[in-house]
């Protein structure tokens, strides 16, 4: 009789954690996340310092919050002081809460006369593959 409950219990044990994730995924499939592509042009006399302005507020967000899941800049090939930068947050709560860090506020503070443009494009990910750190 004890074989049967604990059968039982593990079948039901097995049947909770199917649904749990089942759920989680359908919900991570659902698109909650925030994504940007934000395009700025920066003055080409203060690149340099832009640059470094930009990888420390990256490096920060990336390793100190969560919700960030994936930032990355590059600059045109042609034109460095054009720069994009792809941005996927875990969702509306975690975008907004980037937004508020002090990492965050230092860069936007410190970059202010640097950027002559920002546009900030919300896109829908299609597909979004990466293998390992890049």
């Amino acid at each position: 009789m004890k074989q049967i409950n604990i059968k039982a219990l593990l079948l039901i044990t097995l049947v909770f954690l199917i649904m749990v994730f089942t759920n989680q995924n359908a919900s991570a499939q659902q698109g909650d996340k925030v994504v940007h592509i934000a395009k700025l042009q920066i003055d080409p006399a203060q690149l340099d310092n832009y640059k470094v302005f930009l990888k420390e507020q990256i490096e920060t967000a990336v390793r100190v919050e969560p919700g960030v899941l994936t930032l990355h800049a590059v600059a045109d090939k042609n034109n460095p002081a054009n720069i994009t930068v792809f941005e996927i947050y875990a969702d509306t709560v975690a975008y907004k809460a980037h937004l508020q860090t002090p990492h965050f506020k230092k860069y936007k503070i410190g970059t202010k006369d640097m950027v002559k443009s920002l546009e900030l494009i919300d896109v829908v990910p299609l597909e979004l593959q990466a293998k390992g750190k890049l």
